[in-house]
This record gives C-alpha cells, sequence and structure tokens, in this order.
C-alpha cells in the first residue's frame, strides 16, 4: 500500500496496513515566499517519510484587500469586492502550490492549508475591529465574510484543479467558548464557513476540517459538527476529547490527531522511545478503520524533524 492509497483508505474508512502519519510547521521568516518556501517544503517532504504533506500558506495570511484595509466604520464594509483569479493571493498561492507538488519525490497525500473567511478577514485587518463591527452591524460585515468566501473558495477551487493539490486542509477558527455562543456563530459565521467548504468539496472528495485550538481556549466543538470533510483534526488536548470520542462525535468519520502540538508537549521533548511507546498506545487504543495520526495543530517551527520521523518509524513497526 503507498502513501496515497493508504490516506485515501483511512479517509474512507477502508483498512489500511498501517495508520497514516502527517506533521507540520510553520517554516522562519526568511522561508516563507519564494523558492526559499518551495526548498523548505520539499526538504522536509522528501526527507521524513510522512504520508501526508500539508503546505502551508505562510505569507498569505495577510488578505491584501485594499477595501479592508480602509475600514474604520461598519458601513465600510460594503466597498469590498473579490480580490479575483488575477491576485498574487491567490496566483501567488497556486503556483506555489504547484511548485511543490511537481517537487515532491515521497508519493504522499497533498494537501495545501486554507483558513475560513473569518480568520483571513481577521488577519487582513484586525480581530478587535470585525468583532466590535459584528456588534455595531452584522450585515455589514456579513458583506465582507462573503466577499472573502468568494476568494478563498476560488482558491481552493484553483488549488485543486491548477495546482493539482489533493485536497485542502480547512482551518476553522471562532468557535471559542468566549466568543460566540454557539447560535451566534452559526448565524454570523457558519455561512461564510461552508461557502468555501462546500465548493472545495466540488473538486475534491478528500478535505480535511481542522477545528483549531489555537487560543487554547475549548471550543463549540457542535458549531462544527455537521460541517461535511471527508476527515476531521481537533485539539484533542485542549478540547478533552480523545481519537475515539471524537470520532462518535464526528459521525464515524476519519479522525487526525493525537499528540499534543504545545511547547513541552511528548514530541517536543520526549525521548525516541517515549515517543515510539506514545504512537503504538495510540494505534492499539485506536484500532479501528479511520484513524490518522498527527497533531492537534501547527508543531512549533522550531522541532527537530527527525522527532517526526520517529512517530513514523513507530507506526511501521506497530
Amino acid at each position: 500500500m503507498d502513501k496515497k492509497q493508504r490516506v485515501l483508505a483511512a479517509m474512507n474508512n477502508q483498512p489500511v496496513d498501517r495508520p497514516p502519519v502527517g506533521f507540520w510547521f510553520h517554516f522562519p521568516e526568511e522561508k516563507q515566499l519564494g523558492q526559499p518556501c518551495i526548498d523548505a517544503h520539499l526538504d522536509y517532504y522528501n526527507h521524513v517519510d510522512a504520508d501526508i504533506a500539508k503546505l502551508m500558506c505562510d505569507g498569505y495570511f495577510d488578505y491584501p484587500n485594499p477595501a479592508a484595509k480602509r475600514v474604520k466604520e461598519p458601513e465600510d464594509w460594503y466597498a469590498l469586492q473579490p480580490l479575483g483569479d488575477s491576485s498574487d493571493f491567490i496566483c501567488g498561492q497556486v503556483a506555489r502550490a504547484k511548485a511543490v507538488k511537481e517537487g515532491l519525490t515521497s508519493g504522499c497525500l497533498v494537501l495545501y492549508n486554507v483558513f475560513a473567511p473569518f480568520s483571513t478577514l481577521r488577519f487582513g485587518t484586525s480581530d478587535e475591529l470585525v468583532m466590535d463591527h459584528l456588534k455595531k452591524d452584522p450585515r455589514a460585515v456579513l458583506h465582507a465574510l462573503d466577499v472573502v468566501a468568494q476568494d478563498n473558495a476560488l482558491l481552493c477551487e484553483k488549488l485543486i484543479t491548477e495546482a493539482g493539490i489533493d485536497g485542502v486542509y480547512y482551518c476553522v477558527q471562532g468557535g471559542e467558548q468566549d466568543r460566540f455562543t454557539p447560535e451566534e456563530y452559526r448565524r454570523l459565521i457558519t455561512p461564510g464557513d461552508l461557502k468555501v467548504l462546500e465548493h472545495a468539496n466540488r473538486f475534491s472528495d478528500a478535505n480535511v476540517l481542522h477545528c483549531c485550538g489555537w487560543a487554547g481556549i475549548p471550543n463549540h466543538l457542535e458549531v462544527w459538527q455537521d460541517y461535511p470533510a471527508k476527515a476531521v483534526n481537533w485539539a484533542c488536548f485542549v478540547e478533552n476529547m480523545d481519537l475515539r470520542t471524537g470520532k462518535t462525535f464526528f459521525g464515524g468519520r476519519c479522525v487526525l490527531g493525537g499528540f499534543d502540538n504545545r511547547a513541552g508537549s511528548l514530541i517536543n521533548t520526549g525521548t525516541r522511545e517515549e515517543i515510539a511507546a506514545y504512537t503504538r498506545q495510540l494505534i492499539r487504543e485506536n484500532d479501528q478503520p479511520g484513524v490518522m495520526i498527527g497533531a492537534d495543530c501547527t508543531l512549533p517551527a522550531t522541532i527537530d524533524p527527525m522527532r517526526i520521523q520517529w512517530v513514523i518509524d513507530a507506526a511501521n513497526e506497530a
């Protein structure tokens, strides 16, 4: 069973020879754009034997919409129009993903990180501005979120159809329990979330939903429970929900995770023997179809990739 076959089988809850493994991390600032970013991806994924290559959108967190940069009052959001397929925000990411995909020699399944509109809009302005205006004039911000959703949906389409990646790793945020009630989230944020994800699903059946625990605050996971993705990844340690429980919670779909990503956690500080023992334990405890081994979220940029190889080696030997 080759890597891509293994991942696709797991995503479809079919038997595999061993659980697929995938971990990723952000690259240093000097390697976040251009050829250095392409080379950084290839240096990692062509030398560490992971089954999944998740390409980072480093260097493209900012949403470069000129109208968004000028927003002061809630009504200013109505000036936003989509950047479109000629923008570097889309063309640059597609070209980079294509270059990485063409340079991969390891045969892994390739995903690309795409943020949901709420995150993209906050990255391009500020969290404080977006939250303040959602309270003052939610319709104006909903217009902006729909504009961003059009751009992010087009990005997903072109990543799959032009860059040739296998699917998107779709990151949803904003579900923290101290930000919105579940009802508020579903009313304000879910429409944009689904506009992008459902469009991506038209072009690939290998998309992963990442329920991000970036803030270290538990999320209202139920707001994402029915989002249509082939596999689901969440912050097991932040949410206090292990893989087996989460597999049931998300309707029996394929799940990805098991390792705490935070500084000081096992994968960052443990010995080879400790990491191998934990990997074997994860596999024993989740001995069922539709389980992939990874982390709650992105690993620290300073991690030695050999630590990831230790997990893969243990999975191969389990």
